[in-house]
């Protein structure tokens, strides 16, 4: 819910393999003749968002990879032939080659197909959204780190909490990236480790939080499939990205990929600072300062027709500050724990009885590492079936650090993991069906240090500390854990697609093994099936998804042990292992295209979880512990209309509604003073339950190389928790953030935020081009108060107004 560790840029040059819903189109460019000839395709779907132009090698051959399924336009042009236009359906995770003889321009017309067919597609089994390469190459620039979440924010159903942690349909950590053919299940957002891609790489997004495949499994609140951006024009190609803007924001990536024969080479590296990386406590964005440096290599080789091996290699680091509160960045008299009148505020030299002076200057930092090489094998049996082997290796470090001022804890944290992962599996065409089924393994080792310290407290019975604790332990006033533990985790999965006229099945099982504080197994059945009425131009479909997903592995070391245990022995259900979590997730939608320009999707949802994930954080600090609670029910409703191109406009506008609550007893965690307390019956409204969410964007072609993009997004407010009063969060937090509080509701007050955007090709020749884009994000200066503190969260407040420059030259 609220955190503060960051990220890095991590660019990804490789294709995506072995993902259950991508296909690959070789196709061969002939003359009459049967000779190969350099020609320029364009394939692009409208349903997919997809676009991309190719060029031929001398031999007439193009490989397009990466390609969602669904229905494509197909348009060749070559200097002396006719063109040609068909279209493409991609179906099957099986290449599919095709070869197309070009006819000379006297002799032959071409065939003519629209995009009408391309706009939706009428045998997606269930809900999808995607995001294609126009919508990400115009995107509104994101602060440094999240420029992947900001677009899945765009989404409905999907939901900020801060510091761009994504929460889909109100779950909290269950976000699964999955990338070059590897899912990351561990939090990639900037609170806690590397971005899952930089957006100026990425082609596309796919993007499930129903009938989600039975290859993917642990973490299953959304899945997020990213496609990188590779061109596979021979030679070499690449791409400068250079933005900076308001917050001292400056950042600079290159992309550059060489391609000869059968060998691809690719390296790529990205460094950024900003004054405003993680989402301040309080508006004055105190302490806020970070720095990103990434760099990464790869190799793919073609060994044959049948064969391709890929390695990738990538290294990325981030430093960063946490934001201060007013008393730790200026200071302040704070009541001790027998002062119930409050502290006046006076000069340090006329110090009140029953005050203690905090002096500020908190300064509280951290850092992440992260090394990871990856090798990944793709062999085609026959026409009719092939496979893929994955390994994965990587090294993680954060560490955690506080200055002899902070208040008030004075906290250190070294946590690191290594991680290894392997997956095999196979895809095969049988029919109407195509079947796909595979194993994975995925063990981390994970290791935590932690320990604080309590200033100004000789122990809990001082009657000068300035704290209301509340804890039993006295030894509660210094604390310090060290433990180590193998995260085991085993799954098998098939499924099968399958195509029965009108009507679209998808259906498949997984196995999941779980072994680290507790050892359990689940089976999961997947169903999505959908109906297409031609004739309404309509598809219906229904999803049941039976999800287990791990908890999160952020200090669950600790948050379940013992020594957390001790903190308070009056509570001691609290710290029982973190459990898994098991549930079933329910949806029927529709999408419907309209006047041939215009897609509408609707969908109602419902989501019964036992042992919902959550986590706490300690005391005012950016550490957060894994806790689950005894369960939750989540349901709701989401809408999206979108239009692809009609005349010179495009754009979207989505609207969420979703309802949440959550049970207790809580368990895990580190939970200090009164906040120990644990009811064993109750529920309160689950942390992302708001009600109302609208994000829009419009874009308007001025000129042929000039555009105007306006967009907005309303939220209706998130609930908070107060344990204090009003006059007490003013001490904290400032008035201007508690006027925007209503403590009659217990919600945040709605707010609506504005953003707009000019961008122009400055030059555009054959491959090369140069683009500048100008944003100015929340044009009404509107404070943003995302989220609000409490028991189970953190404060987290958005830019002001905020203006950003980006320039790409790509050749």
């Amino acid at each position: 819910m609220k955190k503060a560790l960051i990220t890095a840029a991590l660019l990804w040059p490789l294709p995506l393999l072995a993902q259950s819903t991508t296909g690959e189109l070789r196709l061969t460019v002939a003359d009459p003749a049967g000779l190969g000839v350099r020609a320029t395709v364009n394939l692009a779907s409208q349903g997919t968002q997809y676009s991309e132009t190719f060029v031929t090698n001398q031999q007439g051959n193009v490989d397009a990879k990466r390609l969602p399924y669904g229905i494509y336009h197909l348009q060749i042009q070559a200097q002396g032939f006719a063109a040609v236009s068909e279209s493409v359906e991609i179906r099957s995770a099986l290449p599919m080659d095709r070869k197309i003889q070009l006819q000379l321009a006297s002799l032959s017309q071409s065939v003519q197909v629209t995009d009408t067919n391309t706009l939706m597609d009428p045998y997606r089994p269930g809900s999808v959204n995607e995001i294609g390469s126009e919508q990400i190459q115009n995107r509104l620039t994101a602060i440094p780190g999240r420029s992947i979440q900001d677009l899945v924010n765009s989404q409905p159903g999907w939901l900020y909490e801060g510091n761009a942690v994504l929460h889909p349909r109100g779950s909290e950590y269950q976000t699964q990236f999955v990338v070059n053919g590897i899912p990351l299940t561990d939090n990639r957002s900037p609170s806690f480790g590397p971005e899952p891609a930089e957006a100026q790489n990425v082609q596309s997004l796919k993007i499930y939080t129903a009938g989600i495949p039975a290859e993917y499994g642990r973490k299953m609140g959304g899945v997020v499939e990213v496609n990188t951006l590779q061109n596979g024009t021979p030679g070499l190609h690449g791409q400068f990205t250079f933005f900076g803007g308001s917050y001292d924001t400056a950042a600079a990536s290159t992309q550059d990929q060489y391609t000869w024969g059968k060998n691809t080479i690719g390296v790529s590296a990205s460094g950024s600072m900003t004054s405003h990386y993680l989402n301040p406590v309080v508006p004055e964005n105190y302490t806020n300062n970070g720095t990103i440096a990434s760099f990464s290599g790869s190799y793919e080789r073609d060994l044959t027709e049948k064969d391709r091996l890929t390695f990738f290699v990538i290294h990325e680091l981030d430093r960063y500050q946490i934001p201060n509160e007013l008393v730790q960045e200026n200071g302040a008299y704070l009541p001790t724990a027998n002062n119930d009148n409050g502290c006046p505020p006076v000069p340090p030299d006329q110090e009140p009885a029953d005050c203690v002076y905090i002096p500020g200057g908190q300064l509280q930092t951290g850092d992440n590492f992260e090394t990871m090489g990856s090798i990944a094998y793709q062999h085609i049996f026959s026409p009719d079936a092939m496979g893929w082997l994955h390994f994965m290796a990587r090294d993680n470090s954060n560490d955690y650090q506080s200055n002899p001022a902070s208040w008030p804890l004075i906290a250190t944290q070294h946590n690191y993991f290594n991680d290894i992962y392997f997956n095999a599996s196979v895809a095969v065409h049988h029919g109407r069906n195509e079947w796909k089924a595979g194993v994975e393994s995925d063990n981390t080792f994970l290791h935590e240090n932690f320990n604080y310290v309590i200033p100004y407290c000789a122990n809990l019975d001082d009657p000068q500390c300035p704290i209301s604790l509340g804890i039993l332990n006295s030894a509660a006033v210094t604390f310090a854990f060290n433990g180590a533990r193998s995260d085991l985790e085993q799954a098998a999965y098939v499924q099968d697609l399958i195509r029965l006229g009108n009507w679209t099945i998808d259906a498949g099982l997984r196995w999941d093994h779980y072994q680290l504080l507790l050892n359990q197994n689940a089976v999961s059945p997947r169903l999505a099936v959908s109906r297409f009425f031609p004739t309404l131009n309509l598809n219906i479909h229904g999803a049941y998804d039976r999800i287990f997903q791990t908890p999160s592995n952020q200090n669950i070391l600790l948050s379940s042990s013992p020594e957390a245990e001790a903190l308070d022995t009056s509570v001691p259900a609290v710290q029982l292992p973190v459990p898994p979590s098991h549930g079933n997730y329910y949806e029927l939608g529709a999408t419907q295209a309209l006047w041939n320009k215009v897609r509408v999707d609707a969908n109602m949802f419902r989501r019964d979880v036992n042992n919902y994930a959550d986590d706490n954080q300690i005391l005012s600090t950016g550490i957060s512990f894994a806790i689950s609670f005894q369960k939750a029910i989540i349901y709701g409703a989401e809408g999206n209309i979108e239009i692809p191109h009609w005349g010179p406009f495009s754009g979207f506008v989505s609207y969420s509604y979703i309802v949440g609550n959550v049970f207790y007893p809580v368990t895990g965690g580190l939970f200090l003073g009164d906040n120990t307390a644990n009811p064993t019956t109750g529920h309160f409204p689950d942390s992302q339950d708001q009600r109302q969410t609208i994000r829009a964007r419009g874009r308007y072609q001025i000129a042929p190389r000039v555009w105007l993009a306006l967009g907005c997004d309303f939220n209706s407010g998130l609930p908070f928790e107060p344990d204090l009063t009003p006059e007490q969060y003013a001490t904290t937090y400032g008035q201007v953030v508690v006027n925007h509080l209503n403590f009659t509701r217990d919600r945040i007050n709605p707010y609506f935020t504005q953003n707009a955007t000019v961008g122009a090709d400055l030059y555009k020749r054959e491959n090369r081009t140069v683009q500048f884009q100008a944003d100015i994000a929340n044009v009404s200066n509107t404070l943003e108060l995302i989220d609000f503190g409490g028991l189970f969260s953190g404060n987290a407040i958005g830019p002001a107004r905020q203006y950003t420059f980006r320039l790409v030259t790509t050749f």
